[in-house]
């Protein structure tokens, strides 16, 4: 693999392993776990009933989710590539033409028209490609075409971990107090999981906390209502 390309799948797989990207659906997992036996909790559901619906929400969701984020980055990379394609087109028809734009570009930030003009054309002799997909796109760094996949394979696993949380009480406490132990065990872990994401993308940890914790809880209070009302 040449050092560019090694780079570039180096710089995509660091930022897909990053904590940050998993943080957001392993809550989701919690959440959403956690709700649905709250629920049924307040319904008054036997353990069997409430370890059937724990199981159904995490194959569902795991796999759902993790379906979901593939067609996202997929319906993205098929979008770039069609990109892509009409910009090797238009560079192999009018290459002066797309510098020309490309000076623009530069000018318009500030530059002189000469400094624009030399700036635009050592872009293109570089990479004339990679010049017009910045400038015209916004694509810094094109999707890889393993990129779509991981992001199922490690959203679906993030859910998967996530619901493990409310399951494992579940199996291991009694049903008279399970409703309880869940709601103690999501919050301790929705603080751990909020913290872990606030601190790596760099957001105000205080905010994302108090925003996850009240999403979390009100989602399992709601539910429990619903359930302790409907049975």
């Amino acid at each position: 693999m040449p050092e560019a390309d090694q780079s570039g799948f180096l710089s995509q797989l660091r930022s897909y392993l990053a904590p940050r990207q998993w943080v957001v659906d392993a809550n989701d997992g919690v959440i959403a776990t956690a709700g649905l036996l709250e629920g049924f909790a307040g319904a008054g559901a036997s353990d069997h009933t409430l370890l059937t619906a724990a199981s159904a929400m995490i194959v569902a969701g795991s796999l759902g989710l993790g379906g979901a984020k593939w067609a996202e980055e997929a319906g993205e990379l098929d979008a770039q590539r069609v990109i892509i394609a009409e910009e090797e087109a238009q560079l192999a028809a009018n290459p002066d033409t797309e510098v020309s734009e490309l000076a623009d570009y530069w000018e318009s930030k500030g530059l002189s028209p000469r400094t624009a003009r030399r700036v635009a054309e050592q872009l293109s002799a570089r990479d004339a490609l990679a010049a017009q997909l910045e400038y015209e796109h916004d694509i810094d760094e094109p999707t890889a075409g393993w990129q779509p996949a991981w992001a199922g394979v490690t959203s679906g696993l993030a859910f998967l971990l996530g619901s493990l949380i409310p399951l494992c009480i579940t199996l291991l406490l009694p049903v008279q107090i399970e409703p309880w132990a869940i709601l103690g065990a999501v919050i301790v872990s929705l603080l751990l999981t909020s913290w872990l994401g606030a601190r790596t993308g760099r957001m105000s940890v205080g905010r994302t906390i108090g925003r996850t914790l009240a999403v979390g809880i009100g989602t399992m209070a709601v539910s429990y209502l619903v359930g302790s009302l409907l049975f």
